[in-house]
């Protein structure tokens, strides 16, 4: 009995923590999407599947801009994050602990810190625009605090490791024989990269899409510090109504909206390509 009940009393810790922090407040958050009332009179459950309508209806501008958002985000970490996960990997050789404790060092710090930081830096006579502007290379009145650039570059910034490290764990990976095969066989550099090693490298690049591109969605922080009214995010709607104006069945509602969405795009990567190799390159 004691052996058939062990693997059970292992999984029973993660999996209490799952129920109380993660299956109770999605089902008290889908309960109260579907309520009516206000805080004053308190809210009663009577399906109303109006507040998903209205909730899209109304916000579905900010929603769209979110999904964009985020798209433009996880491809340019996939650009900026290849290249150093490639050099860490094949050419970083005894320093690569070291490589790796310097691109993480900056995240210590805050996240909300890290990301005003970035809006000292971008601001119109930061350290940035200033120089360049005095040198008469920029116009006084260019600027990016308060666009798409600003809200995208601070998104990039801040999930840039959570796309190096799987990338650079499915290159660890790569037998460099393999790679030492191609270029006997008379492939250039660019081919062997493009028929063995990127296609290699692909698990470490959809586990670093799924883990990049549904928080980059449904951030606030960015668009908030870093953005403008124009720029608003769905997860700044949802902020705001949960805790400015109170109105909590239209914040579930996009909550869930949001997170469907989201699921939907994870669901088909797991259906046309498996979830195995992310897998085994999350365990590493």
């Amino acid at each position: 009995m004691r052996h058939r009940l062990a693997p059970y009393l292992l999984v029973l810790p993660g999996g209490l923590w799952l129920l109380l922090f993660f299956v109770v407040p999605m089902v008290t958050m889908l309960s109260l999407s579907l309520q009516e009332g206000d805080v004053v009179n308190g809210y009663v459950l009577t399906g109303h599947w109006q507040t998903y309508v209205d909730a899209i209806t109304n916000y579905r501008v900010q929603l769209v801009r979110s999904l964009i958002y985020g798209a433009i985000t996880t491809v340019l970490l996939i650009v900026a994050a290849f290249p150093v996960a490639y050099f860490i990997a094949f050419y970083g050789r005894r320093r690569k602990a070291t490589f790796l404790f310097l691109l993480l060092l900056p995240f210590f710090v805050s996240f909300v810190l890290r990301t005003i930081s970035w809006r000292y830096i971008l601001t119109d006579e930061g350290i940035l625009l200033g120089p360049l502007k005095d040198a008469g290379l920029l116009a006084d009145s260019f600027h990016i605090l308060g666009t798409p650039v600003a809200v995208i570059l601070g998104l990039v910034y801040n999930f840039l490791p959570f796309m190096v490290l799987p990338i650079y764990v499915a290159l660890e990976r790569i037998d460099p024989r393999v790679v030492e095969a191609a270029r006997d066989l008379y492939a250039s550099p660019l081919l062997a990269f493009r028929k063995v090693v990127f296609p290699l490298a692909l698990p470490g690049v959809f586990a670093g899409v799924l883990m990049t591109f549904v928080p980059a969605s449904s951030d606030y922080v960015n668009s908030a510090v870093l953005g403008s009214s124009s720029t608003t995010m769905i997860g700044q709607v949802i902020q705001s109504q949960y805790l400015v104006s109170s109105n909590y069945p239209t914040a579930s509602a996009l909550s869930f909206t949001l997170m469907a969405v989201l699921l939907i795009g994870v669901f088909a990567y797991a259906r046309a390509l498996g979830t195995e190799d992310v897998m085994k390159v999350a365990a590493r």
